[in-house]
Formats: structure tokens, sequence, C-alpha cells
């Protein structure tokens, strides 16, 4: 029976696989496309053997969680914050933090601020978007977030590096390109009406089911989680 390391290698050798047919039929390089491996549900002997496969990247979506990695793993690993956030778990997260894609609220944008000031830190973050509508899902509407932009660029000891998006479960993987195409030209229309100093080089869109489409349609950031696990207990 194929041990654990085995398992985890062939599922990461696929997904890398994959990653470089998708930049290849976008026209990409693929070193414009970081691989972030979810690690919320991955027992540690699992994120151990994505480390010695060389996985820097990783995310957990709670705070207490991403503490307790953080700590037990190298220095050198980065971790990224996915989940929501709340304001009352904002010092923990930013300790350990090196991207948090998941600012729903210009509140929540202004509590980091408020706090990174006051720790001597400036996270860097992504805006979630709620392309989908859906009433389950955080994130700005996007006229939301259009009437709120100014306001954001505004906050300071954060750095608005981009923004974030989930399209709706779907077996077919074709019915998520439109919200990730929207969220690129979101981005775009963004960027023509935002100050010199932020500049919107992230787009986190696209996870195990859909990550392919969300390369063709620009993606700098794939969140692969079950992929990564398949054929484990």
């Amino acid at each position: 029976m194929e041990d654990l390391k085995g398992i985890i290698h062939k599922n990461y050798s696929k997904i890398q696989h994959r990653i470089h047919e998708a930049c290849l039929r976008s026209q990409r390089s693929t070193a414009s496309v970081r691989f972030v491996a979810v690690t919320k549900y991955a027992h540690t002997e699992w994120v151990k053997a994505l480390v010695e496969l060389g996985c820097t990247q990783f995310a957990e979506s709670r705070s207490q969680q991403l503490d307790e990695r953080a700590l037990q793993f190298a220095d050198h690993l980065h971790w990224h914050f996915i989940g929501p956030l709340q304001r009352n778990k904002v010092r923990r997260t930013i300790t350990h933090t090196s991207l948090i894609h998941s600012i729903d609220s210009l509140k929540l944008l202004s509590t980091i601020g408020r706090i990174a000031a006051e720790s001597g830190l400036q996270p860097h973050v992504l805006i979630e978007v709620n392309l989908s509508r859906e009433q389950n899902k955080k994130g700005f509407a996007p006229e939301e977030l259009l009437s709120n932009w100014n306001a954001i660029c505004e906050v300071p000891h954060v750095r608005v590096e981009g923004l974030m998006t989930m399209a709706s479960h779907s077996a077919d993987p074709e019915l998520a390109r439109p919200v990730f195409r929207e969220l690129s030209q979101l981005r775009d229309q963004l960027q023509t009406v935002s100050p010199p100093s932020i500049q919107l080089t992230e787009l986190s869109m696209g996870m195990s089911g859909d990550f392919e489409i969300a390369i063709e349609e620009g993606s700098t950031l794939i969140r692969i989680g079950s992929a990564l696990y398949t054929g484990l207990d």
C-alpha cells in the first residue's frame, strides 16, 4: 500500500502539472502563480510531507490553528489567513500572517490598521469580493467595494495588494469563469482610481475544483486543499 508521503507527492505532482498546463494555455509563466496549500483539515504529518516537497506557502482559516502551525513549523514558511476574521482575533492573526485574503468590511480593515500601528506592523491584505452574491458568503458586493474604495485606500498601516473571491460550488468548473473574469476586470478598474502607493498585483481565486480556470483568468494565488489529500483518511 502506498505510504502517506507517496500519496501526497503524487497529488502534489499532478497539481503542479495542471498548473503548468493552465499557464501554457493562457501564455503565462508558472512563476506568476503561487500555489498555497490549505491545511485547515490536514494532519501535522501531511503538512510535514508538503514542507519536505518544498512547499512554503500555507493557508489556515482559524486564528488559533494559524498560531499553532506557525509556531510549530520553520520560520521560512509563509502563512496565509483565508477564513472569516473576527476583529477580536486581529492582533493574534497579524503576528504570524504573510497575507490576509479575507478583508470583508471597512470596519475590519480599520481595526487591522489601528492594531498594526500599535504593534509596529504593516499587514499585507486582500479585499474579499462576493461576486457570486451568495448570502452565505462574506465579502463586499462589487458596487459596495467601488463606493468604499477611497476610504479603503486611506486606511493607514496596511498594504492592500489585491482582491479575493470564491466562485459558487459546481461540478462544472467552467461555470466559475465569469466570476473569475469579473474579479480581474474589477481589479483593473480599481487600479485606475487607486493612488500610486496601492498596486493591486494579486488575485486570489481558484480552489481544488476550479483552479485551472482561475489561472486562465489571471489568478496569482490558488488555494488548494482537498486535491492535495486525495487518497488519505
